[in-house]
Order: structure tokens, then sequence, then C-alpha cells
């Protein structure tokens, strides 16, 4: 046998063996399982009823309207705060107006029903709607909901008091006028917890 054929039978040999005891060490006992996980996500969800707090007319200085609504917590997941935006519109009948009519109406949030005389918190509408939803929430529903939020399946009521003030000046600007209100109700909820 010529060298060359030497050589490369001997590497060819090398290269097999190596392989051989690298395979081998490699070999060892198997096994392996399976799970299943799952991730399911709560809901938040809050309702407020009635939906539509009040509706009067031919209202006039002095007048005070008490109406008292639910919030509900109908998700899986507790509600750690309530944030309100308010938003309204006036519709100057006479196109006369030099004030704000929501500066004339006085919301007063109350405890309930049978607290009718215990104040949560009073402004106008004018200064509601400039409030920051977490100053709201701050004054108007931590009292309520003594800091433990809206937990799931609950309710709350709430009485609020509308006052169209009479600031004993001439107001006949706002004859004829309307003021359409909104309030947003947004739900967030508690922190999340290690479980």
């Amino acid at each position: 046998m010529n060298v060359k054929k030497q050589l490369s039978t001997g590497l060819v040999s090398a290269v097999l063996g190596i392989t051989l005891i690298g395979g081998g060490t490699y070999a060892y006992f198997s096994d392996s399982e399976e799970t299943n996980n799952t991730f399911a996500v709560g809901t938040l969800d809050l309702a407020v009823n009635p939906t539509q707090i009040i509706s009067v007319d031919n209202i006039q200085p002095g007048d005070s309207f008490i109406r008292d609504f639910e919030l509900q917590n109908n998700g899986t997941l507790d509600i750690g705060k309530v944030l309100l935006e308010t938003s309204y519109t006036v519709v100057d009948a006479q196109g006369d107006n030099t004030e704000d009519f929501g500066e004339h109406i006085e919301v007063e949030f109350l405890y309930n029903l049978d607290k009718l005389d215990e104040v949560i918190y009073k402004t106008t509408l004018a200064k509601l709607q400039d409030m920051k939803p977490e100053v709201i929430n701050e004054k108007v529903f931590e009292p309520i909901f003594d800091e433990e939020g809206l937990p799931t399946g609950e309710m709350n009521d709430l009485v609020v008091k509308f006052h169209f003030v009479d600031n004993g000046k001439d107001q006949n600007q706002f004859q004829g006028d309307s003021l359409d209100l909104t309030w947003t109700f947004n739900a967030q909820q508690t922190e999340g917890e290690q479980r």
C-alpha cells in the first residue's frame, strides 16, 4: 500500500473513531412532559343606572333638584378608581349671555338618601368641567368607596343635588336658555398583585 492510501485510510479511521466516541458521549436517557397553561384576562364593566340622571324644564333661580343613581361593577375585576369627566353646552336663547350659565348651577355630591344634609363635595358645573378627573375621584369617590374601590358585583348609591343659584342680581340673560350636561364615568382597575 502506498503512503497516501495508508494516510487516507488512517485519517478516515480516526474521524470514524472520533465520531463514534463523540456520539457515545451524548447518549442519555430522556423523557418529556407538556403543560397546558392559560392566561384569561378579566373585564372592567362600570354601569350607571339610570343613564339619564336629570332632565328638568322651566327652572328658575333658587330651584334645587336632588337625584340619585347607582354605579355598578358588572365586570370580573374590582374597580379601583372612578374618574368623572364633565362637559356641557349652553344654548343661549336670546344671544345675550355675558356669563356662563354653568357658573350658576351648583352641584353637591351627597352621601346617600338617609344623609341628605351631609355634603361630600360642592362646586359649580363650570368648575367641575375644568377639574382633572383624578381630583374629582379624590374629593368625591374615595370618600364614598372608603378607598376600597368598587368590588366585583357590588353597587354604590350616589346622590347629587343640582341648584340654580339665585345670586340676588339680575339673571334675565338666562331666560329661555338650556344646558346639556354630559358626565362620563371612567373605571380604572385596582393595582396588580402577585398571585
